[in-house]
């Protein structure tokens, strides 16, 4: 077959590409051989390095070693340096430090401490390490004189830098409970607050390294000492100015409305008392100003009421002190001891009162024996407040206050009881009775006892309570102990009204005797009105002034019976029938004698009459004016029938000496010395 010219280039073309991948394909041969030349090379170079690095590492790691083990024989070497040092510092501490500790630690506390913190440690490693050194006993020493020396410098800044609180600031506390709004919880600053920090770190540091409890011994006996001097200063502050009503502070008066002379003082705690008020009303009308025994009693009263709520707000105060500088655990037992001075002085003060109101109760000084009324509430309402300021301490000290309370109620319900018998058994003398039958003594004195206590009703009250053995008495407190006052009242004008009676047949005449009766029973009457003590006897007797009106208007009835000796002589129906327009001689002899007799027995009435008296100006004009319509009406229808009516005398004027005008003119004279 003839090949074409098509199948020629075919065939040219395939040769051709087989002759180009020939030419790759030696390429590509001549390239792995440079290849695998290329790799042994670096075989060689690689094996040659390996050669030389292991020749270096086989000379590099001795030397390696040698370096590492000198660097640890030079640590070592410089920790034993190390420890050398700190223990030859050890014993230098001794030297270094005694000049510090034998100079004391006064101005340079921190500087102190750290030396004795020095002086402890070396003690310790001694101890550990050393304990035969003679290092050890000189350090020892050093750590014992400064541990003591920090118990002096405890001891003297407690006693250079504690001073009594002024009154004047104890007063300015006790006022702002009641008077100066934002001052309730106001503080006193019993030490500088640097010397107080100072104080706080050194017994921070005797319970915790010095092991030592002496210095709350010191702490206590320096405090305690101190709440006494605050204390006995109020009361020489009582004692200076007891000529003054109020003795607060300048910043206490400044904001009080009232001024000192006008008003009594405001004890602490509770209302007005108004002791120095009934006196001086009351008794001063009769028996001039209150004695200066009274006014003595009275300063000593306020001053123990005073330092009453003054021991409550200084022990509070002194346990927020002691709260920083004594342990917790030792906090209750060293207030404890701390106030116990105090305390017992307090009792003591309150025990003194309760022996004199019970002397005062066996002379029958009832008025004196009120002293302790205000005294008891006062403790009655500061007991709250003594209960949580003696909270955790011993059982005898929190014991103190309930027993004083005790006492007081125990000796006022007595007195009370006694006042009562005292009236009952008040003697019928007759150098005791008034000429007059005015009110005696013994109304004015029971009216002024009862009035004075009102000032104190629920005192009084708890007080008659207290001797209860029901148990009503603990059920219904404030109304039983209200019943109970009024009950007792009730007995004491009971008593009085028996003993009145009584006293009134002393008198020979039954008119004074009734006039008598009558000026003491309207004086209790007045009395009452003017005071709550009419809404206390009410409580037991149902509209006790009608009673008291009553026996008033009995008392009126029998002195108007006195009067009718005198208008007996002219009363019209006890004269007979006259016989005819010409009297006989015995008629007109009987119409004399009937003249005569009611002028003497006017002139003699009026004349003793007259010097009686009847104080209530009311009750006086009221009596009068009764007796002068009485008399005057039988006087003038007597006279009209038998004196100008008929003939009996031809000298009229001699028998007629008085005119119904002139009768009513002396009957309006009577209880009146200076007409």
């Amino acid at each position: 077959m003839i090949p074409t010219e098509e199948s020629s280039g075919r065939k040219r073309a395939i040769e051709e590409k087989l002759k180009q991948e020939e030419e790759t394909l030696n390429f590509i041969r001549e390239s792995l051989d440079k290849s695998d030349q290329l790799t042994n090379n670096m075989v060689s170079i690689l094996s040659s390095f390996e050669s030389r690095l292991m020749k270096l590492e086989n000379s590099i790691i001795p030397v390696h070693k040698q370096t590492e083990t000198l660097q640890r024989l030079q640590e070592n070497v410089e920790r034993t340096l190390s420890c050398l040092d700190h223990v030859i510092s050890y014993y230098h501490v001794a030297t270094e430090t005694e000049r510090v500790i034998r100079e004391g630690p006064s101005g340079r506390l921190e500087e102190y401490l750290n030396c004795i913190a020095k002086i402890q440690k070396a003690v310790e490693y001694f101890q550990d390490n050393n304990p035969d050194s003679p290092e050890l006993n000189r350090v020892k020493s050093l750590f014992e004189r400064g541990k003591e020396s920090l118990d002096t410098e405890f001891r003297s800044l407690l006693q250079r830098h504690s001073k009594p609180v002024p009154p004047i600031l104890i007063l300015d506390l006790i006022g702002s409970d009641e008077e100066i709004e934002g001052q309730e919880d106001g503080v006193i600053e019993h030490l500088p607050e640097g010397i107080l920090q100072d104080v706080i770190r050194i017994s921070q540091w005797l319970v915790e390294y010095g092991r030592n409890q002496d210095f709350m011994t010191v702490y206590y006996q320096i405090r305690s000492s101190q709440l006494d001097r605050s204390l006995k200063g109020l009361k020489e502050h009582f004692r200076k100015n007891s000529s003054s009503s109020v003795p607060y502070s300048p910043a206490v008066q400044n904001k009080r409305k009232d001024t000192p002379t006008k008003k009594p003082v405001k004890r602490p705690g509770h209302e007005q008392d108004s002791r120095g008020r009934y006196h001086g009303e009351a008794m001063g009308d009769k028996h001039g100003p209150a004695s200066g025994k009274e006014d003595m009693l009275d300063l000593e009263i306020d001053t123990y009421v005073y330092c009453i709520s003054a021991f409550v707000r200084l022990a509070q105060s002194e346990y927020l002190l002691l709260m920083d500088i004594i342990p917790e655990h030792h906090q209750k037992k060293t207030f404890d001891s701390l106030i116990q001075e105090s305390l017992d002085n307090l009792i003591l003060e309150g025990e003194n009162i309760v022996l004199a109101a019970k002397k005062a109760n066996s002379r029958h000084d009832f008025t004196s024996v009120l002293s302790i009324f205000p005294i008891l509430r006062h403790l009655k309402l500061t007991k709250p407040d003594f209960d949580k300021v003696l909270q955790g301490t011993a059982a005898s000290t929190k014991n103190k206050l309930p027993n004083i309370i005790t006492s007081i109620e125990t000796t006022g319900a007595k007195a009370l009881e006694d006042f009562a018998d005292s009236i009952k058994n008040d003697p019928d003398k007759e150098n005791s009775m008034s000429k007059d039958g005015t009110v005696h003594e013994l109304t004015s004195n029971a009216i002024l006892f009862l009035q004075q206590l009102l000032e104190f009703q629920e005192t009084a009250g708890a007080m008659l309570a207290s001797q209860e053995t029901s148990s009503t008495a603990s059920t219904y407190s404030t109304e039983f102990n209200r019943r109970l006052l009024s009950t007792y009242i009730c007995k004491v004008l009971g008593n009085l009204q028996l003993k009145l009676l009584s006293k009134s047949k002393v008198y020979e005449d039954l008119a004074l005797g009734a006039i008598f009766l009558h000026n003491n029973y309207n004086y209790i009457l007045k009395s009452l009105e003017k005071s709550e003590l009419m809404q206390l006897v009410a409580v037991t007797l149902k509209n006790p002034g009608r009673q008291y009106q009553e026996l008033i208007e009995q008392q009126i009835k029998i002195y108007k019976h006195s009067w009718l000796r005198v208008t007996d002589h002219v009363c019209v129906q006890n004269m007979p029938l006259l016989q005819g327009p010409k009297l006989k001689d015995k008629e007109r002899q009987m119409i004399k004698e009937r003249f005569k007799g009611f002028n003497d027995g006017l002139e003699e009435i009026c004349k003793i009459q007259k010097s009686w008296a009847i104080p209530d100006k009311r009750q006086r004009e009221h009596i009068r004016q009764q007796q002068r319509s009485f008399v005057q009406e039988a006087y003038g229808t007597f006279l009209l029938k038998y004196g100008t009516g008929v003939n009996f005398t031809k000298n009229p004027d001699k028998y007629i000496k008085y005119s119904v005008e002139q009768v009513g003119a002396m009957i309006d004279r009577l209880f009146d010395t200076s007409a």
